[in-house]
């Protein structure tokens, strides 16, 4: 098997493949949701900076309608179209976030993070706990490596070449978005205020347009205009990416739903890909008509992700004989991130 949820279903059997095909499918449906959202307030914030339009074209029902319309198309495309328009994005935006962490360098100023000691220990271990799901998110992309997986197995005819090639890609991967991202974040996190981080907060728009909206006098305009491509090239490949693992969760679920009441034939797998589609419009627009929060969700759902990701897994090689091989010291490490993931929406409850 070489999606979630058919892996599932053949080590634990139908009805837990099903369960934790939903949970698969809620933890990169949150992924989605976020991006839709971004995707549109984003677009908007920019259209309205430029002078293109006058007014919020995200408060209207048409415009996210058309925009993730469009969006889904492409990404419903394929794997092979998707790398292709992925990959210039990439290293154009990696180039983005080096310029524009050092441009920022000159305006940092130790006031705007707060050294203040914690009231307590208990105080300390809530905060952290609290910010550990956007920490983990900021360098994590495993909800891309299922996608990426199945792209290289059906690309290469051996299975071990495809797991060398993945397993490859994801350690260089993982190298350069830890060093890049957290020298952007704390290049971030330095030049900009606590009012100005809640002002974005409020406004469900990314860092990226917060960037464009308070630094433009101290860069004349430059540092705006970097913002703007970053922004537009993070989101496309961000979400092109996580729409490969939606349609892979959203299929498995379905799959595994018909399975139980009919055999497969060749009509229902072509119908598959165009209900697939629909769906995923009719969930996005919704949420952002909706205006939920996506900082919110990402806080109070994590603990799916702890499951899926982390949990799970880590359980399967314990249970498994034939996967036993990988037990070692890292699997007891991500068992205990996997508990913190979902334990921290409960210290969400104790914050003053």
């Amino acid at each position: 098997q070489t999606d979630y949820a058919g892996t599932i279903t053949q080590y634990l059997g139908r009805n837990w493949g099903a369960f934790l095909s939903f949970l698969y499918f809620f933890t990169i449906l949150k992924g989605m949701l976020g991006y839709a959202a971004t995707i549109t307030n984003d677009t908007s914030s920019y259209l309205q900076r430029f002078g293109v339009t006058q007014h919020s074209l995200s408060d209207t029902l048409w415009f996210p309608l058309v925009l993730l319309v469009a969006m889904v198309l492409v990404a419903s495309r394929g794997e092979r179209l998707l790398f292709k328009i992925s990959g210039p994005f990439i290293v154009f935006k990696l180039m983005i976030i080096i310029v524009l962490g050092a441009l920022m360098v000159p305006y940092w100023n130790m006031n705007n993070v707060s050294m203040a000691s914690p009231d307590s220990l208990i105080d300390l271990m809530r905060d952290v706990l609290v910010s550990l799901p956007f920490a983990l998110f900021s360098i994590v992309f495993i909800q891309v490596l299922n996608p990426m997986n199945i792209a290289f197995r059906k690309i290469e005819s051996d299975p071990k070449v495809a797991t060398f090639r993945a397993l490859r890609a994801s350690r260089i991967a993982y190298i350069i978005l830890v060093v890049s991202v957290l020298f952007f974040a704390f290049s971030f996190m330095f030049s900009t205020t606590p009012e100005q981080a809640k002002m974005g907060i409020s406004q469900n728009t990314s860092a990226l347009a917060l960037m464009a909206k308070i630094i433009p006098e101290n860069t004349g305009g430059f540092i705006p205009v970097l913002s703007v491509l970053l922004s537009i090239s993070a989101i496309l490949t961000s979400f092109f990416g996580i729409y490969l693992g939606f349609y892979d969760a959203l299929s498995g679920i379905i799959i595994n739903i018909a399975d139980r009441f009919i055999v497969r034939g060749k009509k229902f797998n072509n119908f598959l890909p165009y209900l697939v589609t629909l769906t995923a419009i009719v969930l996005l627009w919704g949420w952002v008509v909706a205006d939920v929060s996506t900082m919110a969700l990402l806080q109070w759902t994590v603990g799916t992700f702890g499951l899926v990701s982390c949990l799970i897994p880590c359980y399967l090689i314990w249970r498994v004989p034939s996967l036993q091989k990988y037990k070692s010291p890292a699997v007891i490490f991500v068992s205990l991130m996997g508990f913190m993931l979902v334990v921290s929406p409960l210290f969400k409850l104790l914050e003053k």
